[in-house]
This record gives structure tokens, sequence and C-alpha cells, in this order.
């Protein structure tokens, strides 16, 4: 099948309104599609509520003084790495 030319777009709303109104199989051809990596990008953040029962949270204080760490930042790890492993295991 002979891809289709992407349009030039004059502003991101415009490529945005583009793309949710075609299927982008008929322009790009994403069996030779690679995965990259974009080193210099700083991730963004966003605060999200969570409740979690209190033995759970002293336990992750507990294990984030071990670790010489915060307990914030011990929960993101983990679940960064929960999440990592289920990724990687549905791609299987």
């Amino acid at each position: 099948m002979k891809l289709k030319k992407i349009p030039k777009f004059k502003s991101e709303k415009e490529e945005a309104e583009f793309w949710s109104s075609h299927d982008t199989t008929e322009y790009i051809d994403w069996g030779k599609a690679k995965r990259t990596i974009f080193p210099n990008l700083k991730p963004t953040s966003r605060a999200v509520p969570i409740k979690l029962p209190t033995w759970l949270i002293e336990s992750l204080k507990f294990l984030a003084n071990r670790h010489h760490t915060s307990y914030q930042s011990l929960l993101r790890s983990y679940v960064e790495k929960e999440v990592e492993m289920e990724l990687r295991s549905a791609a299987k």
C-alpha cells in the first residue's frame, strides 16, 4: 500500500485535529517503527492524591529511613518498578 504524505501543519491544534480524524496507518508504516529514547527530556510530575492505610505509610517510612530517603520517593520507586514489570510482561 502506498502511504499518503503527511501534511504540514500551522499549529499543534491543527495537527491534533487532523490526527483525531485520520488513520495513522495511511500515513505511517508502523512495521518499520523503532523504539527510541529521548535522554534530555525532563519528565513532568503531577501530584496524585492517594489514600493508604496507616500501617502501610508507617511501613514505608520505616523502610525509607533504612534507605536514607523519603517515603514518597520510596513509594514512587516501588510503583515505577511494578509498572515497568507489568509493561514488560504484557509486551511478551
